[in-house]
């Protein structure tokens, strides 16, 4: 998630004169989901992820863990796929062979695996890998070590599991020598999945401007993807872990919300008639600390926005922080009723 890399470096302007205009009505339809030329599209679905489990240092630490439970739970509430965030590079040797430790690739299965029972997809996320960020030649080796292992670990998936090379590129990591460096990592987890959709998003935390200039391995197994939290001032206000905080106040549906996501919606349809490829929204999602009826304005509009062009969309996050269950009141109905998706699956 773009907000955990970004602490450092955010600027976040003056709260702006609040807009007079009332929050917009639904202007957005659903539309059938959208049918590339190139490449693959996934049956995505309504889509929830698993935030902030098992991609932090240690499970636990940046809220509750997984629970069987949650699987069940969240495939009776009509999601259709989970995208679950893993910190492998937290729990490998920083050596060759770099080893994941056993145990944790055993809870990681675990957890897949409880989901794919639930009747759910899965995205397996390799998140917060900082020291591929940081240096990502010196990181290939590695990287691509890392990947042999999850892909033979999940090499005897169901279909309905998908991987995702790596969350959020940003820093040294740019779209320039994406390519590269990605390609060694693809190269091994096609060892023992050859034909399993891979996931790839661009610069910048994956933002959409990043599909201008995106460039994907040739595979033609690969899904691009791209992560949606704009307006920033409004999804992240009042939220503490970045700085400065961005002030609250700021309301959502103002003209200048609904100009600037009509053009995002257009960088996304030129997107598709550039490359004849379908992407789809990782992550998308408000703070949990603004008022309700403006989160569920929020996750209804912009899920709404992307399945109106045929674009399937995967919110931020289950329960802990952006959350949409609370384990003493149960789903945020305001919100969870509201995501959308659409019409057809593919």
């Amino acid at each position: 998630m773009r907000y955990l890399a970004m602490l450092a470096m955010l600027t976040v302007a003056a709260a702006p004169t609040p807009d007079t205009q009332a929050p917009t009505p639904d202007t957005y339809t659903p539309a059938p989901a959208a049918h590339g030329t190139t490449g693959i599209a996934l049956p995505i679905g309504r889509c929830v992820n698993l935030s902030n489990m098992l991609e932090p240092p240690n499970e636990g630490n940046w809220g509750r863990p997984f629970q069987d439970a949650d699987a069940a739970r969240i495939r009776r509430a009509g999601f259709a796929t989970v995208r679950l965030p893993v910190r492998f590079s937290g729990h490998a040797l920083t050596a060759p062979p770099y080893t994941i430790d056993p145990a944790f690739m055993a809870r990681a299965r675990h957890v897949v695996d409880t989901n794919v029972a639930a009747g759910l997809n899965v995205i397996i996320d390799m998140h917060n890998y900082d020291e591929l960020f940081a240096d990502p030649k010196g990181s290939k080796a590695r990287f691509a070590a890392l990947w042999r292992q999850v892909g033979a670990a999940f090499r005897d998936e169901p279909a309905s599991v998908w991987f995702e090379l790596t969350n959020e590129p940003h820093r040294a990591l740019t779209n320039a020598n994406l390519v590269e460096v990605l390609s060694p990592a693809l190269a091994a987890l096609r060892e023992t999945n050859p034909t399993r959709p891979v996931i790839v998003g661009g610069q910048d935390y994956s933002g959409i401007d990043s599909l201008a200039t995106l460039a994907l391995p040739d595979d033609p197994y690969i899904v691009p993807t791209f992560h949606y939290y704009d307006p920033f001032p409004f999804t992240h206000q009042g939220a503490t872990f970045i700085h400065p905080t961005p002030p609250p106040g700021r309301q959502f549906g103002t003209a200048a919300d609904n100009a600037e996501l009509d053009a995002d919606l257009a960088k996304v349809r030129n997107y598709m008639r550039r490359t004849g490829r379908v992407p789809f929204a990782g992550e998308y999602g408000a703070y949990d600390r603004i008022p309700l009826d403006q989160r569920a304005l929020y996750y209804r509009t912009i899920s709404t926005a992307f399945a109106s062009i045929g674009i399937q969309s995967c919110a931020w996050g289950y329960t802990n922080t952006f959350r949409l269950w609370d384990d003493n009141g149960g789903w945020i109905r305001p919100i969870t009723d509201g995501i959308a998706t659409t019409t057809t699956v593919r």
